[in-house]
């Protein structure tokens, strides 16, 4: 099977890289094989697709997702002030307007946004704070996820939108109890063609015992 330390899975595709052996940042958790495509320098995705990142809130992302080119995501750090008649942030301009700094540090905060595992995001997504995006999603090319999205959910749009569940409820609660995300990687590696091309009770038969 593959290795998931290598940073270039694809050595003659150095636009793609795997983000886990990628990122250094104690606020950043990404899962195996969860990779990154940009044909600029997606080396740099911890400074270039993680925006205003001052934490404490983290990001995490699960396994075994595809990310485009593009894909942000805006960290509670971009707050500014909405209740007073100015949103600029002084007290961060240093100075004597530094002693205003409790302005910024009361601001509300959504928490980690947290990414489920086999989510594919299409070109250019922004993902707000605190957002929380579930197993198997799809967020098509140019989405803003303002909002939480279900589990197998297709969603798309400026704020992203639920367009269509992949599976009917049933199925899709059969296939989180089957987290074929977290099977061994020999036995994820036996079973390649069912997880990307089975049945859900195909992909049941499957799982080790």
């Amino acid at each position: 099977m593959p290795d998931p330390s290598v940073l270039h899975p694809m050595p003659e595709q150095p636009r793609v890289v795997l983000l886990r052996p990628l990122v250094t940042s104690p606020l950043i958790e990404v899962g195996e094989f969860t990779y990154y495509d940009d044909p600029d320098d997606p080396t740099a995705f911890e400074t270039r697709n993680v925006l205003y990142h001052y934490g404490p809130e983290r990001l995490v992302i699960g396994r075994y997702c595809a990310l485009g080119t593009g894909v942000r995501f805006i960290m509670n750090g971009a707050n500014h002030r909405v209740d007073g008649p100015s949103t600029f942030p002084f007290p961060i301009m240093g100075g004597s307007w530094a002693a205003h700094f409790d302005l910024l540090t009361d601001l509300p905060n959504r928490g980690d946004t947290v990414v489920g595992s086999d989510v594919w995001f299409g070109n250019g997504v922004t993902v707000m704070p605190g957002v929380r995006i579930g197993h198997g999603a799809i967020v098509a090319t140019g989405s803003v996820v303002t909002a939480d999205v279900p589990d197998y959910a297709i969603v798309g749009g400026n704020p992203a939108r639920v367009i269509r569940h992949r599976y009917e409820e049933a199925d899709i609660a059969r296939l989180l109890a089957v987290a074929w995300w977290d099977w061994p990687a020999d036995h994820i590696t036996a079973h390649v063609r069912t997880i990307m091309s089975g049945t859900v009770e195909e992909l049941e038969a499957a799982a080790p015992e």
